[in-house]
Order: structure tokens, then C-alpha cells, then sequence
């Protein structure tokens, strides 16, 4: 596993305006260019809140980074109790 390559390209999607937009444009190609592997980079391109979670994504960066995926704060609550 590679928490910080991780939160390192979920730090980049909420605070760089450019690479969010390549991450927009081709959230596969964008997941690639990180270090990180297969199960981490499908839970970022699900947007899987409970996943990211267990693996230690820090809260100040799972957010922001679901609200910029339109996840509610219902399902984003939801996620993190292991409701959905």
C-alpha cells in the first residue's frame, strides 16, 4: 500500500486547479501517473469513500475530494459508519 502517494494525488486534485482538470478529463490516465496500486487506484476512481478511509486517507483530504465528485453528506456519512 501507498498512503502517501495516495494522499498525494488527492492533495493535488483539491488544490491544483490544473491537474484536477486532467484528473476531469481522464480520471484513468491522471491515476496512473501516480505510484500506487491497482485496489488503491480503483477506490480513487470509484470514489470509494469507505475504502479511502481504511486506508487512511486523512478526513481533510477525503472531503473536499468527494465534494468535488458530488457525494452528499448523507453518503459520505453513511460511507464512513460502513452504511453503503
Amino acid at each position: 500500500m501507498s498512503l502517501y502517494q495516495v494522499q498525494k494525488l488527492i492533495y493535488h486534485v483539491n488544490r491544483d486547479p490544473e491537474r484536477r482538470e486532467r484528473y476531469r478529463h481522464d480520471a484513468s490516465a491522471f491515476v496512473k501517473t501516480y505510484d500506487i496500486t491497482e485496489q488503491e487506484g480503483a477506490a480513487i476512481l470509484n470514489v470509494d469513500v469507505r475504502a479511502l478511509y481504511t486506508m487512511g486517507v486523512h478526513s481533510l483530504l477525503l472531503r473536499p475530494f468527494t465534494l468535488l465528485n458530488k457525494v452528499s453528506n448523507e453518503d459520505y456519512a453513511k460511507a464512513l459508519k460502513g452504511w453503503v
